[in-house]
């Protein structure tokens, strides 16, 4: 949910003995170049080559298929454990409900983020110092189906450029009572005086029919030393 200075930034090649590698090394700049340019009013969402995962099912039904397949019925009993079908219903669409955001850092007392209804924060929601290592963690629930390919998305610019993005798999998660907790791997902010000052940014979370159970849009800071809580 920010920057990362260990994060590769890349660099141009020599330059090509050949004319193919000459042809191959401009489009790889062009495509480059094109990245530095992404504005926040372009979207930043893969939608090319989605995979069809065919007709939904409820819970119900989904226990119902290939219940005479041994294997297939211990897979589905293993990613559903205690799930009690009478208090589900026959709800086609999963629910995915964050809970709780936080940020942690070593030594310090994490920073509770308040999830907005509307997803828009206003003002700056946090602050970080530069380099400071950090990770996002969040607890959500999920109700209804199984909700499947969870991930989570942010993408940050600065002054309208795009500077950072960050995707990571979640993975597939069974409606139960009790929450899950996920932590995001830890990161470093970056340094110095182009490092510092405000950053806009945007968070997601999508499962793999690209249905998005929260987008919250923000900003924060990145400063010389930690503020005050």
């Amino acid at each position: 949910m920010g920057l990362d200075e260990n994060k590769e930034v890349g660099g141009e090649n020599a330059a090509s003995k050949t004319q193919e590698e000459a042809v191959e090394q401009k489009i790889k700049r062009e495509m480059s170049e094109g990245s530095l340019v992404t504005t926040e009013d372009e979207e930043d969402e893969e939608t090319e080559g989605k995979i069809d995962l065919g007709p939904q099912c409820t819970l119900k039904e989904q226990l119902e298929k290939d219940k005479d397949d041994e294997s297939l019925r211990k897979w589905k009993e293993q990613l559903l454990g205690s799930v009690d079908l009478n208090s589900i219903g026959e709800t086609l669409e999963p629910e995915v409900k964050m809970l709780s955001l936080r940020l942690r850092s070593p030594g310090r007392e994490d920073i509770v983020l308040q999830i907005p209804e509307d997803g828009k924060v206003k003002g700056t929601w946090f602050t970080l110092k530069e380099t400071s290592t950090y990770s996002l963690e969040f607890t959500f629930q999920v109700s209804n189906n199984i909700v499947s390919g969870l991930k989570y998305t942010n993408t940050v610019w600065k002054t309208g450029v795009k500077v950072d993005s960050t995707k990571e798999m979640l993975g597939t998660f069974s409606p139960q009572a009790e929450t899950y907790t996920h932590e995001m791997p830890e990161e470093t902010t970056p340094s110095g005086i182009f490092a510092r000052g405000s950053y806009t940014a945007r968070t997601r979370f999508v499962d793999d029919d690209n249905k998005c159970y929260l987008e919250i849009n923000y900003t924060f800071d990145i400063r010389k030393d930690w503020q005050p809580a």
